[in-house]
């Protein structure tokens, strides 16, 4: 059994959502036998049913298990309220609209009242729980000759400079080094937590070595490899970590349901499809107006991007950038670019310039969700300096994706490159529910204004 001072992330998930459940259970129980008039055995099934899965999946797809988000004290509180605030308002329209009922006015405002507060309160308590226990993991880090070039970056990443990951790296060994300095790094052994493991060839780790990693394994302690940690620690893949192991970084699985996935994608494409494809055609004429006051030039610029298996095609977008803003050769929009319009700069953001995409959607280039699609010119250097670019390319391009929700808007390869790490871990991991938290980011992101 886990001891307390050494909880990995997803072991804090559980204690956090064990205790969501208990408050969210007890809520739905004086909602159903105190603030309904009349309970039937449907009623109580269907309502408690509900209440349960849907607060899930808001919680999924609003982030709430973040422990990134969670363990902050500012944003704590707000999360909670707004999060369960949504979800017993919810639940009060399902119970009216499929089963028509009545209710006693006390116990009905305690559901919907206390509910938020209980849930803010405990997690509340959980953060500051949580932050006067020691709960950091000692890691061993092994590691050989080649995935060593990029040392500092590991160390980095599984300490957590930008985030926190429950995870310091106290003990290193490359592979390689003389028999005697490793006996006397073996000894040392006991006092780590965790073994993260980054190597290129698992066949070069020495007998004595795997010995004690079995026993560590038969102890309890995690024995994980870099790519893994770093999958769930940050929801993207290492592509430079110099482990670059097809397998190891894409792991590709065959999945028995994921025809249930391409259903939901069909019916996303076509709801969304019509829904802004309506708003487009009422922005144009008013975009058109505005253009010959305050954009001089075209409407609407085409560019070929590269889609599906490497294969180009064009795309439509209001011109937010003066006219041949690509004369001198081609070029990254970043922040503050010169080449934007004022009035280009109102459209990019509020995302309107990306509203004629639609039509490469309708064409079935695009969808509405998946990798964003690059020109020509950058996937060529980008595949020369990452090996696994090309990979993006296995599903449709799309408007809107898991980089785009978690990454900055990319001004250079260099970002193009981070920006690959979660659109492969899209590839690998994608299912409804991930596609709902990028619809909701993408919402949110829309409706705030964020972004260049």
């Amino acid at each position: 059994m886990a001891k307390l001072s050494i909880l990995n992330s997803l072991e804090r998930k559980f204690i956090l959502l064990l205790g969501d459940l208990l408050i969210i259970i007890s809520s739905l129980n004086v909602f159903i036998y105190h603030a309904i008039d009349y309970v039937s055995l449907k009623l109580k099934i269907g309502v408690f049913g509900f209440g349960i899965v849907s607060y899930l999946l808001l919680s999924y797809i609003l982030d709430s298990y973040n422990l990134q988000k969670t363990l902050k004290r500012k944003l704590v509180i707000s999360q909670a309220l707004y999060i369960t605030g949504l979800f017993v308002f919810i639940v009060f329209i399902f119970s009216v609209i499929f089963f028509d009922t009545s209710f006693w006015r006390i116990p009905l405002l305690v559901f919907l009242i206390l509910t938020p507060i209980e849930i803010a309160l405990w997690r509340l308590f959980f953060v500051n729980v949580f932050r006067v226990l020691p709960t950091v993991k000692n890691v061993l880090l092994i590691y050989d000759k080649e995935t060593g070039k990029d040392f500092k970056k590991v160390i980095s990443a599984i300490d957590g400079d930008d985030l926190e990951t429950f995870y310091r790296v106290k003990l290193t060994y490359q592979l390689g080094q003389d028999s005697d300095l490793r006996k006397k790094f073996l000894h040392a052994t006991e006092k780590v937590d965790s073994w993260i493991i980054n190597i290129r060839n698992y066949n070069d780790i020495p007998t004595d070595l795997e010995k004690v990693l079995l026993k560590s394994i038969l102890r309890g302690k995690d024995v994980i490899s870099y790519t893994s940690f770093y999958e769930n620690t940050y929801e993207a893949l290492p592509i430079q970590s110099h482990n670059d192991s097809f397998y190891e970084i894409l792991q590709f699985r065959n999945r028995k349901i994921r025809y249930v996935h391409t259903v939901f994608s069909f019916f996303v494409n076509l709801i969304l499809s019509l829904v802004v494809g309506f708003v487009c055609l009422l922005c144009i004429p008013i975009v058109w107006f505005l253009n010959i006051f305050l954009n001089r030039g075209p409407l609407f610029y085409t560019q070929k991007r590269v889609g599906l298996y490497g294969n180009e095609f064009k795309i439509y977008k209001f011109r937010s950038m003066v006219v041949n803003a690509e004369k001198e050769g081609a070029k990254m929009a970043v922040k503050n670019d010169v080449r934007i319009t004022p009035f280009g700069r109102v459209l990019r953001i509020f995302r309107v310039d990306e509203l004629p995409q639609i039509l490469a959607v309708i064409k079935g280039d695009m969808q509405f969700i998946g990798p964003r699609p690059e020109r020509k010119v950058f996937v060529n250097q980008l595949n020369s300096l990452v090996p696994f670019y090309g990979t993006r390319h296995l599903i449709k391009p799309g408007i809107t994706g898991w980089a785009q929700v978690k990454y900055k808007y990319g001004e250079n390869l260099e970002d193009s490159i981070k920006k690959l790490e979660y659109d492969l871990y899209y590839i690998k991991n994608r299912s409804i529910t991930l596609d709902l938290r990028i619809i909701f980011k993408t919402v949110t992101t829309v409706l705030f204004s964020r972004g260049i």
